[in-house]
């Protein structure tokens, strides 16, 4: 399932993500020499209507027509299949950032199988670091997931943006399966369809590319650090509305505003018929909603002050995926 290439085919600093299907015939992985060793591994196209790590990544190298990169580069181009189609995933298929070694829901899948082998190489190269770069369904600024808390990790993220999210409760993801192995994270680089944000995500790919070492920069105290708490789902059988139309769980159109803002008890955030039509899954694996959320009067509160994140009011991606996360801030040092 997993293509190998030593070369960019022709056209793909050009091409646009639902043509890379056609491109590349499925999940590629691309291994470009450089004046440095080990390389920095570079995932676009987790999801495939995620295309800012795409744009990203040929800014990047239009800039190295006509010389060498400065370190060598592993690029994986994911779901080109869901690129096809504008969707994070296809129907039927699992999503590709959930099938990394530590999966617990996709063992044994053909998906699952083709990351490992992925992993597999980047840590036999002893890879410089891992980006996985995403674009959100929501509005959110732009941030980073990380696993561990070490200064390689935290320089890492630094680099990119003051905001970080340390999380380690869905298994299966990338920057989860490289911890403890590689300086890894997840770069979230907000909405797609924006070139300033592949503007972004360009120069930070670039200046970790041109980097001779992960030393410390500035203290993570330079950073805005949160830990999930946990993953917020709606329950299959909850019906869910985000237009006004009856059903199960009518949320506010507008719930993404909410994203990274601390929000105290009480907040109201729709209206429900269920005494709880949420989970939340917290990192020990545990239902923890009726802790942190409570429905009074038909309406659907907070129980609890959090800071939410990564709330989507696209329906689809609720389903696919998750409604968003609840955080705690961190104090750093």
């Amino acid at each position: 399932m997993l293509n190998h290439r030593t070369d960019l085919p022709a056209g793909f600093l050009d091409a646009r993500a639902g043509e890379l299907a056609g491109l590349l015939g499925g999940p590629t992985l691309i291994e470009l020499p450089g004046e440095r060793q080990p390389p920095l591994f570079v995932s676009i196209l987790m999801h495939g209507n995620e295309d800012v790590g795409l744009g990203a990544i040929q800014r990047v190298l239009r800039g190295y027509c006509d010389r060498p990169l400065p370190r060598a580069l592993m690029l994986l181009v994911g779901n080109v299949a869901a690129a096809a189609g504008g969707v994070r995933r296809r129907e039927g298929q699992p999503d590709y950032n959930r099938v990394w070694p530590g999966t617990l829901d996709h063992v044994g899948t053909a998906e699952a199988r083709t990351m490992a082998e992925v992993h597999e190489r980047v840590i036999a190269r002893g890879a410089f670091a891992a980006i996985d770069l995403h674009n959100n369904s929501g509005r959110n600024p732009f941030y980073s997931v990380i696993c561990e808390r070490t200064p390689e990790v935290i320089a890492l993220a630094t680099r990119f943006a003051r905001r970080a999210v340390l999380f380690r409760g869905v298994p299966g993801t990338q920057t989860a399966s490289f911890a403890g192995r590689i300086p890894a994270m997840t770069a979230e680089c907000g909405k797609p369809g924006s070139s300033a944000h592949e503007d972004a995500a360009a120069r930070f790919v670039a200046d970790v590319l041109a980097s001779g070492t992960l030393s410390p920069g500035p203290p993570d105290g330079a950073l805005d650090l949160y830990h999930t708490l946990g993953v917020v789902r709606v329950r299959p059988e909850v019906s869910l509305s985000f237009a006004g139309e009856a059903a199960d769980l009518v949320l506010e159109s507008d719930i993404d505003r909410l994203n990274f803002l601390p929000i105290r008890a009480g907040q109201v955030l729709g209206r429900a018929r269920q005494p709880m039509p949420l989970t939340m899954i917290d990192e020990a694996g545990r239902d923890v909603a009726d802790e942190f959320f409570a429905v009074e009067d038909g309406e659907l509160r907070l129980a609890r002050a959090v800071t939410l994140a990564m709330l989507t009011g696209d329906p689809r991606i609720v389903r696919q995926d998750c409604l968003g996360y609840l955080m705690e801030r961190l104090e750093t040092a």
